[in-house]
């Protein structure tokens, strides 16, 4: 195995996606790299109990380059991502969910943008293609497709895709990884974190296939992912993180978009009937405007 410089770990979070996780597996596995780099396949199994962790471990057996790690049941996806970079060996990352896949030449293409330049950005990430039941979704009013410094676009929604990062292992850690109290959004807390200390470079190319179905996905468990991001979002403005790590502009920006979630939640909770719901978000709103 190549020197952790030369090696890129990569991170499949699974609970109880047998029928999918071979997939995202072999979709890792049969990437081409460029020359001198090696990868390694960290699968952390969240406490599965429908085989997918048997049919892990008999893939580890075959394949000297994956590795399982064995949890005790959390349901907090960033607990387990952070669980598998804690046992990575390489200076880059990545992530795939398991029930995503990339295509054959992601790493191929995204590598170089993220290492073989003199100050090159710290996260490389790419166009998602988004496949529901074997048909393609539009993403034509999505806001991701950017580089560069992406900050205030991700105030307003998750601009990255998990599945679609590589990033340098040094900043992931002494970032402190995912959140692992957030069992929805964590994700987009993460980003938001991230995007105070570093540009990214993006690849506008779907080389990440993200697959939704029938299957339950935290996304969707509550029927709404909204709140949460709020929530999130409020913790880091109330904590002062971005007052710590972004310009004065930037600071005002959060708190003009925080308030406007917040309005936006509000109106929805009245529009259903859920008046006090709405009493609590509307003050909360007006906090942030004074």
């Amino acid at each position: 195995m190549s020197e952790p410089n030369c090696l890129i770990s990569v991170v499949i979070p699974v609970y109880n996606r047998r029928t999918m996780l071979p997939l995202a597996v072999e979709s890792v596995l049969s990437q081409t790299l460029p020359a001198g780099w090696e990868l390694e396949l960290i699968i952390a199994n969240d406490g599965s109990d429908d085989g997918s962790e048997s049919w892990a471990e008999a893939c580890s057996l075959r394949e000297s380059r994956v590795m399982v790690l064995h949890l005790e049941r959390t349901g907090f996806p960033g607990a387990t991502r952070n669980s598998g970079v804690r046992k990575a060996r390489g200076g880059l990352i990545a992530f795939l969910d398991s029930d995503d896949i990339w295509l054959p030449d992601k790493l191929q293409k995204q590598l170089p943008l993220i290492v073989d330049c003199q100050g090159a950005p710290r996260l490389s990430h790419t166009l998602e293609r988004w496949v529901r039941n074997d048909q393609i979704v539009s993403q034509k009013n999505l806001y991701n497709r950017r580089d560069g410094d992406i900050f205030r676009d991700a105030l307003w929604k998750c601009t990255i895709g998990p599945s679609t990062v590589i990033m340098d292992r040094s900043l992931f850690v002494t970032l402190g990884g995912f959140r692992e109290d957030l069992e929805v959004a964590e994700d987009y807390e993460f980003w938001l974190r991230v995007l105070c200390h570093t540009t990214v470079s993006y690849i506008d190319q779907p080389l990440t296939e993200k697959r939704m179905g029938p299957w339950e996905q935290l996304s969707t468990k509550y029927g709404q992912i909204e709140g949460f991001r709020i929530a999130a979002l409020r913790n880091l403005v109330d904590q002062g993180y971005f007052t710590r790590h972004r310009s004065m502009d930037d600071q005002r920006r959060a708190r003009t978009v925080l308030t406007k979630k917040i309005a936006i939640y509000a109106a929805g909770a009245r529009k259903r009937g859920r008046s006090a719901e709405a009493e609590e978000w509307e003050q909360a709103a007006q906090m942030y405007r004074n």
